[in-house]
């Protein structure tokens, strides 16, 4: 029987903590669910149409990775799509009380769905989209960060010229 994973987030933008955490759940389970939040509480940078577009780019050769939009409550999103667990990032301490809030809340509206949480590897654990936003907004390198596609767009959507 497939195991299937969601991944939910803004990912606004993808990073390569994003990226990574993403090869690393294609090789637990069968099917990965990118689900991009199409309707955030904060104004996003990029459209939840460019961030499914980016993602859809950067993950093709992951045959087993889907991306889509969601909104209104993840437990409902993941029942529709026969998740089996929710994967969730968590780079600092300051992340896990949050997650760990999140994911009691989630178990009680549908205790069949795991939470798996995930260490990102230790090279992007201070990597966030905001940190790299503010970077790439005041004209700073983001290549470390970003998968290149999403470095062009940065660099376009803040009309700065694309350095090579």
């Amino acid at each position: 029987m497939p195991r299937i994973a969601l991944y939910p987030g803004s990912f606004d933008p993808l990073t390569n903590g994003h990226l990574d955490l993403i090869n690393r759940t294609v090789h637990i389970f069968n099917q990965v669910i990118v689900a991009v939040a199409s309707n955030l509480q904060k104004a996003p940078l990029f459209s939840a149409q460019e961030r499914v577009e980016m993602i859809k780019e950067v993950t093709q050769n992951l045959p087993t990775v889907t991306v889509t939009t969601f909104d209104g409550l993840l437990v409902d999103f993941a029942r529709t799509h026969k998740v089996d667990a929710i994967v969730r990032g968590l780079r600092v301490v300051s992340d896990f009380e949050y997650e760990l809030q999140m994911a009691s809340i989630n178990r009680q509206l549908g205790p069949e769905i795991e939470t798996v949480f995930m260490v990102p590897n230790a090279k992007y654990a201070y990597l966030s989209s905001s940190i790299v936003k503010e970077v790439a907004s005041l004209g700073g390198e983001i290549k470390a960060f970003v998968p290149p596609l999403v470095k062009e767009r940065l660099e376009k959507k803040f009309g700065i010229p694309t350095v090579t």
